[in-house]
């Protein structure tokens, strides 16, 4: 019978396979676990869109609303150069 394993579980074991210092494979034979069960999982908790905290180097959240002065006196308008890597850029700019 197959065992569901909530993602804390999977976090957990994704964690002692990196501390083991077992391979993946040797370590999912191991612990009977299906490797290709636990590939994705670990894809899966590594992915920086599915990540509530944000390390350095990770993607993040940034609250822009201060930028969105309500006032005609809150100074000139924005402009905001984001990278996205491989040289891709997003610019938003305000005319004001």
């Amino acid at each position: 019978m197959r065992k569901h394993r909530t993602p804390e579980q999977w976090q957990t074991l994704v964690d002692q396979q990196r501390d083991s210092g077992l391979s993946a494979p040797q370590f999912c034979k191991q612990e009977n676990i299906g490797y290709a069960s636990f590939c994705n999982w670990r894809k899966r908790l590594s992915d920086p869109s599915t990540d509530e905290s944000s390390g350095p180097g990770e993607a993040g959240f940034l609250d822009l609303s201060s930028l969105m002065g309500t006032s005609s006196s809150s100074g000139p308008g924005w402009n905001i150069v984001l990278s996205l890597g491989n040289g891709v850029e997003l610019r938003l700019s305000q005319n004001g």
